[in-house]
């Protein structure tokens, strides 16, 4: 059956343009990183379109709060799905609100890869500024080893890169024959189903299976300004360790906050960024 799955990939890869827009395997990604904040560990979901010509990087409740968003009729139908979600009617005729119980949107991330034109975009939420970059493909030089590792029943082989100031471990599946992996991992000879940091920040594959979604392209690209990496990732953290103080300062010091500011860990890129290279 899996010889079959993968024959299946490979005819698929020489359709037409007619189907140049639709996935032919959905990757299913558990994200594991630390909280820079609490110092514990988050885990997290993401997915992977990816056909032979490009993929998408996405988290799911995200790309489906994004398509809703994209038009004012959506837009207004989130805010009443939302609404309905995190609203309580209290004893006393009031209203309280939860946002933790409804589909808010928290990861921002988002990778597009297109092998052929070489680049790499990169959209997210950066110092509160919605923004993209874009890199080449040959940032990462994979150094591939010996050893291997089964996950999910394929067979896969260590390899190593120096990317961004990490040292990142992956396992890829050479029975999977596309360039692609979670996050921005790329460039190795099959499918990256597990890749670990040096910080202990990483990915690991839990499901993958044959699909005819569309690649769709980021929605409301326009709202979208294009940055250097590594600017942006210096403001990102200026933001993080000032953000009390930045709104303060927007709404003239009548911002209150429920806990201690000056008592607040400061954040740490040696310790918690995928990319400390900025620094």
């Amino acid at each position: 059956m899996k010889r079959f799955f993968i024959l299946m990939l490979l005819c698929s890869a020489a359709m037409t343009a007619v189907a140049q827009s639709k996935a032919d395997i959905l990757v299913s990604y558990e994200s594991n990183s630390r909280n820079w904040e609490s110092d514990s560990m988050k885990t997290g979901r993401m997915s992977l379109l990816a056909n032979a010509r490009e993929s998408k990087y996405f988290n799911d409740l995200s790309l489906w709060s994004d398509s809703l968003s994209a038009t004012p009729e959506g837009k207004k139908q989130l805010q009443q799905i939302i609404m309905a979600a995190c609203m309580t009617r209290t004893a006393d005729g009031g209203m309280s609100f939860d946002m933790r119980k409804g589909p808010v949107k928290k990861v921002h991330t988002y990778v597009f890869t297109k092998p052929a034109d070489n680049t790499l975009r990169y959209y997210s939420r950066l110092a509160n500024n919605h923004c993209f970059y874009d890199e080449t493909l040959d940032e990462q030089q994979w150094q591939i080893g010996d050893s291997t590792q089964t996950i999910l029943g394929y067979e896969c082989i260590k390899a190593e890169t120096d990317y961004h100031g990490r040292r990142w471990t992956a396992w890829f599946a050479p029975e999977i024959p596309m360039p692609y992996g979670p996050w921005k991992l790329h460039g190795l000879p099959g499918l990256i189903l597990k890749a670990v940091a040096d910080n202990g920040d990483g990915y690991i594959a839990t499901g993958i299976e044959k699909t005819e979604r569309i690649i769709s392209p980021m929605y409301s690209a326009d709202d979208y300004s294009k940055v250097d990496r590594k600017k942006a990732l210096a403001d990102h953290e200026y933001f993080l360790n000032n953000r009390e103080s930045i709104m303060q300062a927007e709404h003239g010091g009548s911002v209150t906050f429920k806990y201690d500011i000056n008592a607040r860990p400061k954040y740490d890129a040696a310790k918690y960024a995928l990319e400390p290279d900025y620094k």
